[in-house]
């Protein structure tokens, strides 16, 4: 099934269930009002959710709407905890490159993990707002997992099976912020922005042979002001799957419901694919050329993050962003010059 969270004026939304092809959608209040009210009790509610999907799939469900991305929040507008990992080793190491900076043997035997703002998410289509744009500001394309308990000391296998629904995120870096906070050796925080994250999440059943060895094997695509910059498969190069990111994430620690952990930068080594990132691209040019020529995003600049299935369809909505500077306001639509009815 596909879950979106309904801007309704309140903080953590309202719990819709989407059809398939992400064209309409129901009101799931009747069973739990919000997508964590739904988490928290996952064995009992998921068999209502999944029967309400069922039924709108099959145009049997009563008080139907259009579905309409606008409309979302992040499928969970604010989380108990959001934590992105590093599985994608050559995107580490080409972005350590540009620092000069050596990539330890050890990044090949157990993750990177970083813990994000998880307390304001965004929607899928809200903006991206930066103070200023010389604090180089960058788009990074994702796959996450929501996850039911993980318990402490769980093993791979136990972390699999805990994992409830997928989406897409864009993680924005303000990449000229992170050389000073690294230096102080404690870790990113203003230079981690707020994380936006796909208009609907979905169950791994719904991804088909897609979903295999707790990998998601499809190309995740970024275009950046219209332009398809990248679409590496999110299957290839991913050297620590979902399990594993799990089991290390509850090495010393349980894992509550509503918990999100982020694959990194989906990223292959084959340069054909593209990027998922503008400091990856930078990193190639510095490396091939020794000095970068792509900037960094702008005010006005767009990105689109997606991923089809096989037939071309889109499996968790786009996620649609621009980028803004503080204060800004949006025109006003246009008055109409014929007089109202």
């Amino acid at each position: 099934m596909k879950l979106a969270t309904l801007n309704d004026g309140t903080r953590d939304g309202q719990l819709a269930v989407v059809a398939r092809d992400l064209k309409t959608a129901v009101v799931a209040d009747g069973i739990a009002p919000t997508l964590q009210r739904a988490l928290d009790d996952w064995a009992f509610i998921a068999p209502q959710l999944d029967q309400l999907s069922r039924q709108l799939n099959d145009g049997k469900a009563r008080r139907t709407f259009e579905f309409e991305p606008r409309r979302c929040m992040a499928p969970l507008p604010r989380a108990f905890q959001w934590a992105d990992g590093s599985a994608y080793v050559n995107h580490v190491e080409l972005v350590r490159k540009t620092r000069n900076a050596e990539l330890p043997a050890s990044f090949w035997q157990e993750p990177l993990m970083v813990r994000g703002g998880s307390d304001d998410l965004l929607g899928p289509l809200d903006d991206i707002v930066v103070a200023d744009e010389a604090w180089g500001i960058d788009f990074e394309a994702k796959v996450a997992v929501v996850t039911d308990d993980v318990p402490m000391g769980a093993t791979p296998d136990e972390a699999f099976g805990q994992i409830r629904l997928l989406m897409l995120a864009n993680d924005v870096s303000l990449r000229n912020l992170v050389p000073d906070e690294l230096a102080k050796g404690f870790g990113f925080f203003q230079s981690k922005p707020a994380t936006s994250f796909s208009p609907v999440a979905v169950t791994p059943d719904e991804l088909g042979d897609a979903w295999r060895d707790a990998k998601l094997h499809l190309p995740l695509r970024s275009t950046w002001n219209g332009r398809l910059v990248g679409q590496p498969n999110a299957g290839v190069d991913m050297v620590f799957n979902f399990a594993q990111l799990l089991a290390h994430a509850a090495r010393t620690r349980r894992l509550r419901a509503g918990s999100i952990v982020g694959s990194g930068t989906v990223s292959n080594q084959n340069v054909k694919k593209g990027y998922s990132c503008i400091a990856e691209k930078r990193s190639l040019e510095t490396i091939a050329d020794g000095k970068s020529v792509t900037s960094f995003m702008a005010y006005g600049d767009t990105i689109r993050i997606e991923m089809l299935d096989g037939d071309g369809k889109s499996l968790f909505g786009a996620i649609e962003q621009t980028v803004r500077p503080t204060g800004y306001v949006p025109p006003a639509p246009p008055v109409s010059a014929e007089k109202p009815e």
